[in-house]
């Protein structure tokens, strides 16, 4: 996976460390969240409190990739981390013993696609009006990523095979330079590399967004260990991730999310962060549909051939912390579909 640097972010909140009226023993845990506005649950569970209030000392890891989440988590820098479902499979299937028990990002919950958070940008002069323009092109992708899968299968399923282009690859905080300056026609980005380079590049154009080619979702996980180790941490951390979601799909806090945000993000403004957080789906659920999702991607990577024969989901998923969030705080999640 890519070389790229690494950097911890530790927050210290002030927070009573309260559940259900009881003083409750704060447990340090390492959540790993990516660096961008896909990691906004964790980013806010930890500025509110709520990881607090749930008995958790959570201290906030980033890396830049879900391939530089998985590679810390395997060398013990985190307790939890989370991994999109586009490539996941790939790693299970090779071994790594995880357990996902609850949703990081991604509508998943409700249907087995939900791809907005990702799309297509082209250059001004390229040529490229639409996906068919790619062909002969060169495209700037983070290799091995859910850009990756989903640039792929956009193109496969329109009829353009991966002779027809140029696939160049490109660590996520260098897709908008490599745009603007030349280097490639088009590139694939997920938020907010996708609206900083429409913003930054003069004539840019946005080729497609989403579509529903694959499902950009993850779920937070942890080893066997970590997750049945001490049952009730990881309950704290579930009901802590499902409040921070409630907290930011209400809108009159958007702009103390937004800054939230900014503070956890190098770069990003408060005003770029406002603007991306509708592409996204925040919802913690995990479901049967999370199942297909998961499914919905095996097949994907099989007919690429990053892997062999399809992995049992059940594996993989333990939908019991989650069910228990649900059962208990209902008004968590009162203003989503059911």
């Amino acid at each position: 996976m890519l070389n790229i640097k690494k950097t911890m972010m530790t927050a210290l909140v002030a927070a009573p460390l309260v559940t259900s009226g009881s003083l409750a023993i704060a447990q340090t845990v390492n959540v790993g969240a990516a660096a961008n506005v896909g990691g906004m649950i964790v980013f806010v569970a930890q500025a509110k409190g709520f990881f607090a209030a749930n008995g958790i000392d959570a201290k906030v890891v980033l890396r830049n990739t879900g391939g530089a989440l998985t590679k810390s988590l395997r060398a013990g820098e985190m307790d939890y981390a989370p991994a999109a479902f586009t490539n996941l499979p790939a790693a299970l299937e090779r071994g790594l013993n995880l357990r996902g028990f609850v949703g990081y990002t991604g509508g998943s919950f409700l249907k087995p696609t939900s791809d907005n958070f990702v799309g297509i940008a082209a250059r001004a002069g390229t040529g490229i009006k639409s996906i068919q323009d790619l062909r002969g092109k060169k495209v700037g992708v983070t290799f091995a990523s859910t850009g990756d899968l989903y640039l792929r299968t956009v193109l496969e399923k329109n009829g353009i095979k991966t002779r027809d282009y140029k696939r160049i690859n490109t660590r996520p905080p260098s897709l908008v330079s490599v745009l603007d300056t030349g280097g490639v026609d088009a590139i694939v980005a997920w938020e907010p590399n996708l609206t900083r380079a429409l913003d930054k590049i003069k004539g840019s154009q946005l080729v497609l967004r989403g579509g529903d080619y694959v499902c950009f979702c993850a779920g937070l996980h942890g080893s066997p260990e970590k997750v049945y180790g001490d049952r009730k941490k990881t309950q704290g951390v579930v009901d802590a991730m499902a409040q921070s979601a409630a907290y930011i799909r209400d809108m009159k806090n958007r702009e103390e999310v937004a800054q939230i945000g900014a503070r956890f993000l190098r770069g990003v403004s408060t005003d770029l962060i406002k603007r991306t957080m509708p592409n996204i789906v925040y919802d913690v659920r995990m479901g049967e549909n999370t199942k297909k999702a998961f499914n919905f991607s095996v097949k994907q990577l099989i007919a690429q051939k990053k892997m062999k024969k399809p992995y049992n989901p059940d594996k993989y998923f333990d939908f019991s912390f989650i069910n228990k969030t649900m059962k208990d705080h209902p008004e968590w999640f009162a203003d989503l579909k059911k």
